[in-house]
């Protein structure tokens, strides 16, 4: 088999959704598959529950004003969005933008791991209690917000581990002074996270 870049592979992951006609009934109400942005060779992979109006309508993850906090926040840790790869569970809009579905999100589950398998990033932020209950069903973002965990995914044949950061939703934080700041603070901790990591220095709640 010829050797795929990381672009070709996640293209290849993106039609593959396309193909196996993932949540049709999502699909029909949605304009278009927002499946990822960013750099694939970034070493952080920014996950979202799933797109928005503004997303369905350009195709791009995060680019309402949560997107723009986000952006905002990347620029406190000296990052610029094109530097980082943002993507959501679910790839098609809910319907009125409710929240997803947990069969929704099974069903894009798979996908998202090969995702997260092609780019292998050092940590995985998961942005909202929606995204990081994917990975950690018991979680509750209240607490678990900002403590960096390594699991395992299964959604696949192949078990896949990785360095899982649960945060606030930018969404959620948009209007609520407290949150906004926590979020903030939680950010400044994702380059020591990543500096530890390389130094196998990184210390991690079970």
């Amino acid at each position: 088999m010829p050797f795929l870049s990381k672009n070709e592979a996640l293209e290849q992951v993106k039609q593959n959704i396309l193909k196996d006609k993932v949540c049709p009934d999502l699909a029909a109400g949605a304009t278009q598959l927002v499946f990822g942005d960013g750099d694939p060779n970034s070493s952080i992979v920014f996950i979202g529950e799933a797109p928005g109006k503004a997303e369905d309508s350009t195709g791009l993850p995060f680019v309402g004003a949560a997107g723009k906090f986000l952006n905002e926040m990347l620029e406190t840790i000296d990052l610029k969005r094109s530097a980082v790869y943002i993507t959501n569970i679910v790839k098609y809009r809910p319907p009125n933008n409710r929240d997803p579905m947990p069969e929704e999100k099974k069903a894009f589950l798979p996908y998202l791991q090969q995702q997260l398998e092609v780019i292998q990033p050092k940590i995985v932020v998961a942005l909202g209690r929606h995204a990081a209950s994917c990975f950690l069903p018991q979680l509750k973002i209240s607490q678990d917000h900002g403590h960096a965990k390594r699991i395992t995914l299964a959604f696949r044949d192949q078990p896949f581990t990785i360095v899982l950061l649960p945060l606030f939703h930018p969404a959620a934080a948009l209007y609520n002074g407290s949150m906004r700041q926590t979020l903030i603070d939680d950010f400044s901790l994702i380059p020591d996270i990543i500096s530890q990591l390389d130094n196998s220095e990184l210390v991690l709640n079970k």
